[in-house]
């Protein structure tokens, strides 16, 4: 059961417009955007932040983002956005062959090497304590310029702070969601928990 009461869609007229950003990526607007603008300042700056971090800038492509927001929410337990990430990296283009084995990311081989430093990095920097060490570093700097690193950080934190938020909030998930968590995730155990 949810927390706070998600407000309407039309609640509020700019986070409404920033939040036509989430009909490409999810195809709604998720419920937590609309929990969060209860207090507008954080709905429009929360949206603001997502766009920054999730445009693509260097090497990292669209799909990879969203499958490090997906491992960063797994390490986490937040099955909302685990369904979310995993609906997104879906809609970005991520290979069918991934999306299905995105447990085993550190075996299959429709994985390459770069895309795993990049998960291992996400897995490492979601955990308490945080476990990002010299190895992590060395295999990212391997396949990743500064640039590329920070908006691989970027992605994690976002969720990080997502991951709180609707784990907290027990935020209800949406239609969409529950079909690719179902789709992708189910045959591993995902529900939707208490995000009913």
């Amino acid at each position: 059961m949810a927390l706070v009461t998600p407000l309407s869609v039309d609640h509020d007229l700019e986070t409404k417009t920033l939040a036509e950003f989430f009909n490409e990526t999810l195809g709604f607007c998720p419920n937590s955007v609309l929990t969060m603008q209860r207090r507008p300042a954080i709905s429009k700056a929360f949206i603001n932040l997502n766009k920054a971090v999730m445009a693509n800038e260097g090497n990292v492509s669209s799909a990879l983002k969203r499958m490090i927001a997906w491992v960063s929410s797994n390490t986490s337990g937040c099955r909302y956005c685990q369904a979310h990430a995993i609906r997104a990296a879906e809609r970005y283009g991520a290979e069918q062959e991934q999306l299905d084995n995105i447990w085993e990311y550190r075996t299959h081989p429709a994985f390459n090497e770069a895309e795993r430093a990049a998960l291992d990095f996400s897995l490492a920097a979601s955990q308490i304590p945080n476990a990002v060490d010299e190895e992590i570093k060395e295999r990212l700097y391997k396949y990743w310029d500064e640039g590329d690193i920070v908006e691989i950080l970027g992605v994690i934190s976002l969720f990080g702070y997502l991951n709180r938020w609707n784990d907290s909030m027990g935020t209800t998930i949406e239609e969409g969601a529950v079909e690719s968590g179902n789709t992708y995730l189910g045959k591993y155990g995902w529900e939707k928990g208490k995000h009913i």
